[in-house]
């Protein structure tokens, strides 16, 4: 699959629900409507929408949400899934979660193949914890965290960097992921969805955190690349690595190989656009995937080559409506 643009797309982002356990202040209304559960894939249809794409060349799978463990029996997925990881044709499988099932799932979800996965926690103080994510529990999550260490998975911290919330911290998180042996990265808040707030008051460029952070620390450039949109740094006092996911400030769509499946069947070829395909009627119609292979191309060929966002008092209003959970997080 090459898109306009000559990129090769080897890398899918599924989102599998929705739904969601937390209702972090960046990501979603407190009283979000969620969709009716019959309008999702079921997860023998996931399983053939994923098979379909890694046939056509998908070398990497995320399964996002929302936040994916809440979905019924999605541990049967992974466990499908895993035999693209035997035969070659998949290098990895992966997921993004906000950590607070993982102490239940971390230890099949390595048996099932993954090794590899990224964890959202924005702060290491309970009580801002929670204020973030409106009524997480910390101390799960640390738990989970902890199972998916001691499960032998490769830890990525992802925090989400926001003015005058938790900025105090970064210093703590470096020293925190290097001394646990996890990757962390920090990523600007982006212009998604109505969050019943004003985005320009969370919002921090990761230029201003990362010259803050070099105050301290020695973070030197290195070509690490995990498949993602993150560049990252070594911090020397810790050896670990720090990435920063910079859509706003210094965009990564020049090399972009990723395209995003919601829970519908709904193809997205950017995250910051709302050109979609409909993938759930050829993938329904026909026990052949002829059809949706050909609504696969046809996405692909309309790929754009960058997303437009931008956070602007004058412009109070999100970049696209969507919520991030609904696109995939």
């Amino acid at each position: 699959m090459i898109d306009p643009f000559g990129r090769a797309i080897q890398y899918l982002r599924v989102s599998v629900t929705d739904r969601c356990d937390l209702r972090c202040v960046y990501c979603m209304s407190e009283d979000m409507t969620f969709l009716p559960k019959n309008e999702l894939l079921s997860l023998e249809e996931l399983d053939r929408m994923c098979s379909t794409f890694i046939e056509l060349g998908v070398k990497k799978l995320r399964i996002t949400g929302g936040e994916p463990l809440v979905r019924k029996n999605v541990l049967g997925l992974f466990e499908s899934l895993g035999r693209h990881l035997k035969t070659g044709a998949l290098n990895e499988l992966t997921l993004t979660t906000n950590g607070t099932q993982l102490a239940k799932f971390a230890e099949p979800l390595r048996a099932a193949g993954v090794e590899r996965i990224n964890i959202s926690l924005d702060s290491l103080d309970a009580t801002r914890f929670k204020t973030i994510t409106r009524w997480g529990n910390h101390a799960q999550v640390i738990d989970g965290i902890r199972a998916a260490k001691a499960a032998g998975l490769k830890v990525k911290i992802n925090t989400v960097a926001m003015r005058s919330v938790n900025e105090d911290e970064f210093d703590q998180l470096v020293d925190w992921c290097g001394a646990e042996g996890f990757d962390l990265v920090f990523i600007e808040t982006m212009p998604m969805g109505d969050i019943s707030g004003d985005r320009t008051d969370q919002y921090l460029p990761l230029s201003l955190v990362r010259a803050r952070l070099e105050s301290r620390w020695t973070l030197t450039a290195i070509p690490d690349n995990t498949g993602g949109p993150a560049r990252y740094t070594r911090c020397s006092e810790t050896g670990g690595r720090v990435g920063f996911i910079t859509p706003m400030t210094h965009n990564f769509c020049e090399s972009c190989n990723r395209v995003r499946l919601t829970c519908t069947g709904t193809l997205y070829m950017c995250l910051g656009q709302d050109d979609a395909a409909d993938l759930r009627t050829p993938l329904r119609t026909s026990e052949s995937n002829a059809a949706l292979i050909n609504a696969i191309h046809d996405a692909i060929v309309r790929k754009p080559k960058g997303h437009d966002f931008i956070i602007d008092r004058r412009q109070n209003k999100p970049a696209v409506n969507r919520h991030m959970s609904v696109t995939g997080g």
